[in-house]
């Protein structure tokens, strides 16, 4: 499972993100342990703890003691908030700004644009 070029930490935490994005893990749901995770991917429990750690910092998480790790109210808008700015700093602006070296129109894009099938067209 974990086999990118991030630390585990990262990949575990981006991993619970997008479970929580996608909605399998929804707000209020208990998260997997640091020990189920390091038995589980046979990693340091140190790692998963990392990884969690991080998530409370950004307010994904939350502890409660003696029983685990929950998903935050509000975790899923936040993150979809997070996502959907770093999609226009990180992704978009870099294709706009080659398309503009291309000669590409803002009309040029549109047209693209509406040619692609929608959410509810994909099969």
């Amino acid at each position: 499972m974990f086999d990118g070029r991030e630390p585990i930490y990262v990949q575990i935490a981006e991993s619970i993100r997008s479970e929580i994005l996608s909605g399998a893990l929804n707000e209020g749901d208990q998260v997997m342990s640091t020990t189920q995770y390091a038995t589980t991917y046979r990693i340091n429990p140190a790692t998963a703890a990392k990884a969690f750690a991080q998530l409370v910092d950004e307010g994904v998480l939350h502890k409660q003691r003696g029983v685990g790790m929950f998903v935050s109210d509000g975790a899923r808008a936040l993150l979809r908030e997070r996502r959907r700015e770093a999609f226009f700093t990180e992704k978009l602006d870099p294709v706009l700004r080659e398309a503009a070296l291309l000669g590409i129109t803002t009309a040029d894009l549109t047209a693209y644009l509406d040619q692609q099938p929608q959410e509810g067209d994909r099969q």
